[in-house]
């Protein structure tokens, strides 16, 4: 049996407000990122040619490494010392084989972010203090009475954004239950749960896909930009309320960790469109913050086993995926593939096996 349990601290919450910019402001955080664009390709490029002569630098001294450039550029320094730290990060997770090489910032790959990574005071009749730039006017949000521990100036097709991270822990009520659920993922249904239950995938980004087209076709850039936004956007929002569903419904939640990445390899389109790495993290730190139990389940052989007898007389393989229901050649019973998958899925997470009879697992 492979499960993954989870260990994700969630100490703080993420709040962004859509900033009402003046021509003057604006003109500032566009001549800084050109700045800040500079800064990061410099920083890329060092940590790569000093990695080649075994030289590296920890996080602190290599945030530190442009002391005193800030009065020459007219930015903040913790703001230097933020995009110095995107830098380092991006090729830490290179070292540790959890990215790909960093690239360049570009006109293609352009920085969009400005960090203050220093904590900000709470806004006060609709307007936010930043360093060095004074005070900001956003439109009316609903924000958290907690200490924002640090911010970012956001440039997105919509305009220009304060994404601000509070040391906070934002929560809901949860059911009394000790339900369990095991949940296989998928295409037509972004969720199967063991219970039956089934959650349509939505696409938004193939219900889109004509007028991105036409966008596109008639080369509108900032149309094209505000598409794929606006798509995001939908996929994150619904994401966010089946994950909290869930969480407030089962005890227990066991999910499939199938390779996405491979998987797109494949399928393309469909497994980007359904969000599903996203939704499964939006469970794992809801579950977590709310001290409930939830796994990671490897899927292998759980469509093909039979999760009344246990015998792997069901479809398998690529050829197969047509086969939505099937029945099993040894005990006869009827499945619905997805279903079939999601109990088995269930089970394992529970610590049956499939090579065994599941008789008297189930609650």
């Amino acid at each position: 049996m492979n499960t993954k349990h989870t260990h994700l601290p969630s100490l703080v919450i993420v709040r962004e407000l859509k900033l009402k910019l003046n021509k003057s402001q604006e003109h500032l955080f566009n001549t800084w990122l050109f700045y800040l664009a500079g800064i990061y390709n410099w920083g890329i490029r060092k940590i790569e040619l000093n990695a080649k002569n075994k030289i590296y630098f920890s996080k602190m001294e290599f945030q530190n490494i442009l002391a005193n450039h800030g009065k020459k550029l007219n930015i903040p320094s913790h703001t230097i010392q933020g995009t110095l730290l995107q830098a380092w990060g991006a090729w830490d997770r290179c070292f540790k084989k959890k990215g790909g090489k960093p690239h360049f910032k570009s006109a293609r790959n352009k920085l969009n972010s400005i960090s203050f990574i220093d904590p900000i005071k709470n806004p006060v009749d609709g307007k936010i203090k930043l360093p060095e730039i004074g005070y900001l006017k956003f439109h009316k949000y609903k924000l958290p009475d907690a200490k924002i521990k640090r911010g970012r100036i956001i440039k997105r097709a919509s305009g220009w954004y304060l994404q601000l991270t509070y040391n906070y822990q934002h929560k809901f009520e949860v059911k009394q239950t000790n339900k369990k659920i095991g949940i296989d993922t998928g295409f037509k249904h972004l969720l199967t749960l063991s219970d039956g239950t089934k959650i349509e995938n939505n696409r938004y980004f193939s219900q889109s896909q004509q007028r991105l087209a036409q966008a596109q076709r008639g080369k509108r850039k900032k149309l094209t930009a505000r598409l794929h936004e606006r798509i995001a956007n939908q996929r994150k929002d619904h994401n966010h309320k089946v994950s909290r569903k869930l969480v407030e419904d089962y005890a227990e939640i066991y999910i499939t960790k199938d390779n996405l990445k491979g998987q797109q390899k494949k399928f393309g389109k469909s497994i980007m469109d359904s969000g599903i790495g996203q939704l499964r993290n939006f469970i794992a730190y809801k579950s977590v913050l709310h001290g409930r139990k939830m796994s990671f389940v490897s899927s292998i052989n759980t469509t093909m086993t039979c999760s009344n007898c246990g015998s792997k007389t069901g479809p398998t393989g690529l050829g197969k995926l047509a086969v939505r229901n099937w029945v099993c050649e040894v005990c006869g019973e009827r499945h619905d593939r997805d279903i079939n998958a999601a109990i088995n899925i269930l089970n394992l997470g529970l610590g049956a096996s499939l090579e065994k009879s599941y008789s008297g697992v189930l609650q």
